[in-house]
Order: C-alpha cells, then sequence, then structure tokens
C-alpha cells in the first residue's frame, strides 16, 4: 500500500503589510511630575524587564506530535464525522497544525500590540504615558521574539495572521484619535490575548508553552491596568456623542474577535469544506467555553473605563452565548502575576536541589579513600 504523500504546510504571510496611520505625533514640555499612578506602573515595568534568553528552559523538549498536551475535546473536529476519518497519524498531525495556528496567531497579535504601543508614545499627548508606552514596547518585541522561536525551532510551522486580527489592526491604526490605539490594543485586543492565553496556560500538560504564556500574560496584566487607568481618565471628559463613537469601535472590535480565533483555516487544510468549517467552529463546545471566557476579560474593563452603554451590554450578552460576565478582572490580573512567581519559585527551587546535589556528590567523591 503507497503511503500518502504529508499534508503541504500552511503557506505565512511574506513580504510587508503597510498600513497608512492616522493622528499626530505629540510632544509635551512639561517633564516635571505626572500621575503617580502611572508613574508607579512605569517603574514596575522597568523593574519587571526580563531577558527571554535566560529566564525561559528553551532546552525542554516538545512532542512534535502532540505540542500542547491538551485533551482530543479542545479540538474543533472532534466529535464529528470529519473526526472519526482521521487515522492516528492525522489526528497528531491535526494537533500539530492546530498549535501552530494558535501560537501563529498569539505571534501575529504581539507584533501588533508591539507597533501599536509605539504608536502610544507617538500620540500620547502625556509624557507619564508616553513613559509607560516605551517599556511596554519593550514587553511586546520579547513576547514576539518568545512566539517567533517557539514557532520556528518547537513547531517548524506557522500560519498567515487571521483576517479579523487583521481587520482590527487596520482600523486601530488608521483612526487619528490618540486613544483608538488604547482601547483597540490595550482593551479588546490584550484582553483577548488574555482570555487565550489563560484559557491554554491552564490546559496544556507540557511545560514549555505553559512557561511562555504564564511570563507573557505577567507583562499583560501590567498592561491592561495602563489602558484602564489613560482611558478611564480621559473618557469622563468626552461628551456623549464621543463616547458612543466609542462605544461603536467596542462593538464592531468584539465582532470581529469573536471570529478571530476559530481555526478554520486548520480545519479546510484537513479537506473540510469552509461553510462546514464555520459551522463546526461555532457550534464547538470548547469554542462555546472560550466566548465565555474571552469576553470575562473584556467586559470589565470596558465597564470600568466609562463604555457600558446599554447598545455594548447587549453585544456582550449575544456574543457570550447568555449573560455579559460579571468577572473581578483585578482577580485575575493578580492570579496571572501568581502564576508566574510560582512557576520561576518552582523552577529554581529544582536548581537550587541540583546544585545542592552535585555538591554533596563532590564532596562525598573527594572524601573517599
Amino acid at each position: 500500500m503507497e503511503t500518502p504523500a504529508p499534508r503541504p504546510a500552511p503557506v505565512p504571510d511574506t513580504g510587508r503589510w503597510t498600513v497608512p496611520a492616522g493622528g499626530d505625533s505629540t510632544f509635551d514640555w512639561e517633564y516635571d511630575g505626572g500621575r503617580e499612578r502611572l508613574l508607579a506602573l512605569y517603574q514596575r515595568g522597568k523593574d519587571r524587564q526580563w531577558d527571554a534568553v535566560r529566564r525561559i528552559d528553551w532546552g525542554l523538549e516538545v512532542d512534535p506530535a502532540d505540542p500542547l498536551g491538551t485533551p482530543d475535546e479542545v479540538l474543533p473536529l472532534h466529535g464529528t464525522k470529519h473526526w472519526d476519518r482521521l487515522g492516528p497519524a492525522d489526528r497528531q498531525e491535526l494537533r500539530t497544525h492546530y498549535a501552530a495556528w494558535q501560537f501563529s496567531q498569539f505571534l501575529h497579535g504581539e507584533q501588533g500590540a508591539m507597533v501599536c504601543s509605539a504608536r502610544i508614545v507617538q500620540s500620547a499627548p502625556d509624557l507619564d504615558a508616553k513613559f509607560y508606552a516605551a517599556t511596554q514596547t519593550m514587553d511586546e518585541a520579547r513576547h514576539v521574539e518568545i512566539f517567533s522561536r517557539f514557532l520556528t525551532e518547537k513547531l517548524t510551522m506557522s500560519y498567515p495572521v487571521n483576517d479579523s486580527l487583521r481587520s482590527l489592526l487596520d482600523d486601530t491604526l488608521r483612526d487619528s484619535r490618540w486613544d483608538l490605539p488604547y482601547l483597540g490594543m490595550q482593551v479588546l485586543i490584550e484582553g483577548l490575548a488574555l482570555a487565550a492565553f489563560g484559557l491554554l496556560r491552564d490546559t496544556t500538560t507540557k511545560p514549555l508553552p505553559r512557561l511562555l504564556l504564564a511570563y507573557v500574560m505577567q507583562d499583560e496584566a501590567r498592561h491592561v491596568a495602563f489602558g484602564r487607568m489613560a482611558l478611564r481618565d480621559y473618557y469622563r471628559q468626552l461628551s456623549s456623542t464621543e463616547l458612543a463613537e466609542r462605544e461603536e469601535f467596542v462593538i464592531e472590535g468584539c465582532r470581529l474577535m469573536r471570529g478571530r480565533l476559530r481555526g478554520t483555516e486548520v480545519l479546510e487544510n484537513f479537506g473540510v469544506p469552509r461553510a462546514a468549517a464555520a459551522r463546526i467552529a461555532e457550534e464547538g463546545s470548547y469554542l462555546r467555553l472560550f466566548r465565555r471566557t474571552l469576553f470575562s476579560r473584556i467586559a470589565p474593563c470596558v465597564k470600568d473605563i466609562g463604555l457600558w452603554s446599554p447598545e455594548v451590554q447587549e453585544t456582550f450578552v449575544d456574543l457570550c452565548d447568555g449573560a455579559a460576565p460579571a468577572t473581578e478582572l483585578d482577580v485575575l490580573l493578580r492570579q496571572d502575576n501568581e502564576v508566574a512567581e510560582r512557576l520561576d519559585a518552582e523552577r529554581f527551587a529544582s536548581e537550587e536541589r541540583a546544585r545542592a546535589e552535585e555538591v554533596s556528590a563532590m564532596i562525598t567523591l573527594g572524601g573517599a579513600p
């Protein structure tokens, strides 16, 4: 019997994507003082810089046949007739493709965050906001480095940027209003990232992807806090008409993001027709759970910054397949930080034990007759 040819790997985007950015570059010549909370966040941003080469153990192995160690139920095809048609080798390949697709979208989103945070440095009217955004730009560069290395060295495969993410980035960068990069990136795209990272961090059984996600989420908690502070202060000054314009941006952005992490591109690559792929992704139990989790990160932040009109609330109820979540965002962000700190403590304790055992062995060896 002939061995079937391997499925072709997805072809990533090549070249560059250029978005004409609106808005002005703003200089602030008032160098004395600033908002105490933002300056404190800037200090934490400086204190929390870390090196991805040193903090992460890149020697950890990743099984190409099961990169994430998540149960079959998280794969959209599971439980469908298409799943039943796949043999063991095809199912392993599906896991690899789906992991590559997920981390590719994480990578593309982090590059978008890097560009948007640099744009905030350029356009924010206040120097304290520029200070913090500069530290965030470095954070996002590190996240791009991490996800790119994971895809290149461990999965050796990547997928192009999802159309929904591309559209939201385009809308965010083209708008001339200085606060839109905050709203599009700090609240919507970062909120989406935290939800996706958190769900995968808590379901993967593999140490390397869990470390990557936990450490990135520790940075993202500061980024969300930055957006909340800056926008809450600014939106208190806006008219009802101006607020309604931002609320419409939130509604459209959330609808775009609902389709961002479906993974229909992967299903089509495994022979599922486009219409069927969209239906499977929409109806899958895991995707329904993800949608509720996704907006549990975004809804409290939108409410906190003052964009919680009846229209926005109805949108969240629709997108969450039920009641809008009433999650305490501060609790989630503290938990994200604690997970990363705990992983660091476990790793360093393990290294200390290994060093102690090595020293003990050398002492014993030296004392032998």
